[in-house]
């Protein structure tokens, strides 16, 4: 998507933030609360979990039936609809972590029993290793002349290995007898070749013990507790003490709840307030010139917008989006606005008082990049158009329609009217772009962002840049991040040992350091025309990280635990501490604006950050030619 958000501060008198506090914290929260509880509870829940999903319908029927009762009755009705948004949205990201998590698993299962030795590769099939060697050549033979004959204008293409393993895993599945099986799983946990020196016991038992852990960290996280929504009023904590202190635990996993939920920081901000619809919102300037806006369902309250330089031309372009509809008489398209959702959401601050007084009133808008520009808004105006008359199709095809379908389409085909009368944007210029040339990133505890461009035509390298070249000379904010990292690593240590509060707050130093690599990403890529970027894929990568330094501590202290962990806590000491996901995002939503296409590769283990650069770029060439083929 090439969406991105945006933030400012609203600013209002203290009755309007009373009454917004008022009805997020003692109504809407609460009422969040109760649904997720109730869904959570509801006798289909096992079913949607097998499922995956859960039906949405089912939390707007609970919140029709509790909007009437009196916690939670008198909320305009924006508020009710933000709140059945939050719910769907809160299980549809746990049922879609919980399925991630248990393909994940079965994949690591499948490698696990595919993942054996020499001699129980002998065991099984009953024939020396001889025989599997020689059966393995034959099947990778064959593999290879397929491969070939698919692809003769390239035979020596470095896309091979992978397309060796993927071809090599179905075969595996189909494999009739034990020989054939033996031979595969043999090619396969050796890369998809035929291995040049003997097996390694201890180095395999190595790298085996990796695989079982990260096996038992994912069944450790499909057992992961249901959502619970916000205790704003710390009752939940209360309870969980007094239950503590009060019964024996049955068992260690029930203890290890009861201390999560005591030493986990009390959220005190409500639920934000979602608007999916750009309509629900209203701008304007007040006599000072400072855009303002108000929001349906609290229409009578306005709030004025507090931003930076850097994001001011965005609200001013609202603003005149409203403002060139309204002056056409809705000749133009809510559809083509640049903003597109926004919601509602308070932060705490230092000071004192009641909660109003205490929390300030943050604004987050979703924009899509495409529309700042002529260009970018009549790619959108396409997309649209298209997909309104493939709706209008569909609905000339029936015989009869209902009442409410003729009203459908007749709002359709006023739609896309109004879509081909675009709003006045500013033109850029795109620059050429070559498609056989792809940035690779590649992330590593130790260094974390390495940039090497590759040229699919040439199989070579144009440039490497590592993390210093990147920041050029904004690389010492890096080192300083570093040290305060370091620094509040050491404060949460002695506040630990004191059994003090160790929930420290971080400065925003870590996600301007992210802008900065993604804006030098960007230019390198398009110095070199570069046709997309090639982002590693970082489902489980903290996990596979952890696993590989566990399986490295129990080779260093064999049977002894508390040596273990200190050659664990003593790695990690030295490596930095970075959210590789902020800053992948940052990255992919910069390329989004400039029209660099993204694709996403696996990133290998093993190698140095440039020679995993270059692979992320390789990978993402082969999964084209994988899709192709």
């Amino acid at each position: 998507m090439s969406q991105i958000t945006i933030q400012c501060r609203l600013v209002a008198p203290p009755t309007a933030r009373q009454h917004l506090w008022t009805l997020a914290a003692e109504k809407n929260t609460p009422l969040i609360n109760t649904l997720i509880q109730e869904v959570a509870n509801h006798e289909e829940f096992e079913t949607w979990r097998l499922k995956g999903k859960h039906p949405t319908k089912i939390v707007s029927e609970i919140c029709r039936r509790l909007r009437t009762e009196a916690p939670f009755s008198g909320q305009p009705a924006r508020f009710y609809t933000s709140a059945e948004k939050t719910v769907n949205y809160i299980f549809k990201s746990w049922f879609t972590l919980q399925s991630r998590l248990q393909r994940q698993l079965s994949r690591k299962q499948i490698w696990l029993s595919i993942l054996k030795s020499d001699p129980e590769l002998v065991e099984l099939c009953g024939h020396p290793l001889e025989t599997i060697q020689n059966k393995a050549t034959q099947l990778l033979t064959q593999i290879e002349k397929t491969l070939a004959d698919s692809n003769p204008e390239d035979p020596q293409s470095p896309c091979t290995n992978d397309l060796i393993r993927a071809q090599l895993f179905k075969k595996y599945h189909g494999a009739k007898t034990p020989l054939i099986r033996c031979s595969i799983a043999y090619l396969i946990k050796n890369g998809g070749k035929l291995p040049k020196s003997p097996e390694i016991p201890h180095k395999f038992a190595q790298r085996r013990r990796k695989a079982e852990i990260q096996v038992q960290r994912l069944q450790d996280q499909l057992e992961g507790r249901l959502p619970k929504g916000r205790d704003l009023t710390g009752q939940a904590w209360l309870s969980t003490l007094i239950t503590a202190t009060s019964t024996v635990p049955k068992d260690n996993h029930e203890q290890k709840q009861w201390n999560d939920r005591l030493l986990a920081k009390p959220c005190t901000t409500p639920f934000p307030i979602l608007f999916e619809t750009n309509e629900d919102l209203n701008w304007s300037k007040n006599h000072t010139g400072r855009i303002c806006v108000r929001f349906n369902g609290l229409s009578e309250h306005t709030f004025q917008v507090y931003c930076d330089q850097r994001q001011l031309p965005w609200f001013q372009r609202f603003l005149e989006d409203q403002q060139t509809k309204h002056t056409s008489k809705n000749q133009h398209s809510s559809a083509l606005f640049t903003l597109r959702s926004a919601h509602l959401a308070w932060q705490e601050t230092h000071s004192n008082g009641a909660g109003w007084d205490n929390h300030y009133i943050t604004l987050y808008c979703t924009v899509d990049v495409r529309l700042w520009t002529a260009e970018g808004t009549e790619e959108v105006h396409q997309e649209k158009a298209v997909d309104i008359a493939k709706q209008l199709t569909y609905l000339d095809q029936k015989e009869d329609l209902s009442e409410t379908q003729a009203a459908f389409a007749q709002r359709l085909t006023s739609t896309l009217d109004r879509l081909n009368k675009p709003f006045p944007r500013p033109h850029r210029h795109r620059a050429q772009q070559h498609s056989h040339i792809i940035v690779g990133l590649s992330v590593d505890w130790e260094a974390p962002l390495t940039l090497a461009i590759w040229n699919a035509n040439t199989q070579e390298v144009l440039v490497y840049r590592s993390l210093r070249q990147l920041l050029g000379k904004d690389y010492p904010l890096f080192l300083q991040h570093r040290q305060e990292q370091q620094k509040q690593s050491h404060n949460r240590h002695k506040a630990q040992k004191r059994n003090k509060n160790c929930q420290f707050g971080t400065s925003h130093l870590g996600e301007h350091i992210d802008r900065l690599l993604a804006k030098a990403v960007i230019t390198i890529a398009q110095q070199y025309n570069a046709g997309s970027i090639a982002v590693p894929n970082l489902d489980n990568i903290r996990e596979t990280l952890q696993a590989t330094i566990d399986a490295k501590a129990e080779q260093k202290a064999p049977g002894c635990i508390e040596a273990q962990k200190r050659y664990t806590k003593q790695y990690k000491i030295t490596i930095h501490r970075w959210s590789y996901g902020r800053l992948i995002d940052q990255i992919i939503s910069k390329a989004k604006q400039v029209g660099l296409g993204v694709e996403e590769a696996k990133q290998p283990l093993s190698g140095n950050v440039q020679e995993k650069a270059k692979l992320v770029a390789i990978s993402a060439y082969n999964a084209r030619l994988i899709v192709a083929f």
